[in-house]
């Protein structure tokens, strides 16, 4: 007799994973979402005997990941893990923007059941693909005892929902777990070696993300390098923008081109958040920055948040 918390759900998205190309040997002349993820896990034979359902959400090529979607996947992904056979999810997704919808996941839903993103970074048609592997070592996650909480898993790695970063544009293990962070496990032969504890936190509720694309608070993300001018923050300003993330450079300093245009920002009641574009380290010194440990990528998804959160 079938245990009653065993259901695995795979739900796809698209991305890389399920890409196409016209050869064995071309990695980067594919177009992504070309495949179904039915026919991503009917490719593994050691998927076969395995409980899982397998439902298409979308099919994006990841760089063009919507807010729509993320509402429609955040809810989907709640209602699966409200029911009480489903052990967990996993969920394939390009490697674009893995490290957003992982850190909007788990600050939206902080699941006590397992939400394995995995990814690949060559096509299905690809000599060396890595889809297969990723995908059956993600679902090595879920039935993990005591997993929960949203993770990421590539290239054996597993990683925090909330640290991980594509480090890499071409490398099979593309991602790492952030400046201050580590790996969470890694999964050796279909064991999983954990090092940390799962991600845990308070659930904002899928509810809180609007279907409709226009209810969604405009956040732009702005860099400073040498040369820096205020136009395109005076045109933000002029146009509506309602938050900013500013990445800086080293310890959290702009140029001085954009400190007016800033405080016209914070004058007129947009919030204004700092972060660095290093790719290690965090501000230091300044407590007062919400976003002080966070990418840049990872502070606009929550100052969208806080924003939505003033609205709900």
């Amino acid at each position: 007799m079938q245990s009653r918390v065993e259901q695995i759900v795979i739900i796809g998205t698209g991305g890389t994973i399920a890409g196409a190309a016209g050869s064995a040997t071309d990695n980067v002349g594919y177009k992504a979402g070309q495949l179904s993820v039915a026919s991503l896990v009917a490719a593994i034979p050691a998927l076969q005997a395995e409980p899982l359902e397998a439902e298409q959400l979308a099919q994006l090529d990841s760089k063009d990941m919507d807010h729509p979607t993320w509402a429609r996947l955040a809810r989907r992904v709640q209602e699966h893990l409200d029911r009480p056979e489903v052990r967990g999810i996993v969920i394939t997704h390009g490697t674009d923007t893995l490290e957003e919808t992982a850190y909007l996941l788990q600050r939206v839903l902080a699941p006590r059941k397992p939400v394995v993103l995995t990814a690949a970074m060559r096509p299905a048609t690809a000599i060396q693909a890595d889809g297969p592997q990723n995908l059956l070592d993600a679902v090595a996650v879920v039935k993990a005892d005591g997993a929960q909480g949203v993770v990421a898993v590539v290239a054996g790695q597993v990683l925090h929902g909330l640290e991980l970063r594509k480090t890499h544009s071409y490398r099979l293990d593309a991602f790492d777990a952030g400046p201050d962070g580590g790996l969470l496990g890694v999964v050796e032969e279909g064991v999983l070696r954990r090092f940390r504890e799962w991600p845990r936190g308070e659930a904002l509720g899928a509810s809180l993300l609007p279907e409709d694309a226009a209810r969604w608070p405009w956040v732009e993300v702005l860099a400073s390098h040498a040369g820096a001018q205020a136009r395109a923050l005076q045109a933000w300003h002029t146009a509506g923008v309602q938050g900013v993330v500013l990445a800086c450079t080293g310890n959290g300093t702009v140029h001085e081109a954009l400190s007016a245009p800033i405080q016209a920002l914070r004058d007129a009641g947009v919030p204004v958040w700092r972060t660095t574009r290093c790719a290690q380290g965090r501000i230091v010194g300044a407590p007062e920055e919400k976003a002080a440990a966070l990418s840049p990528w990872a502070a606009r998804i929550e100052l969208t948040l806080e924003l939505l959160k003033r609205t709900h």
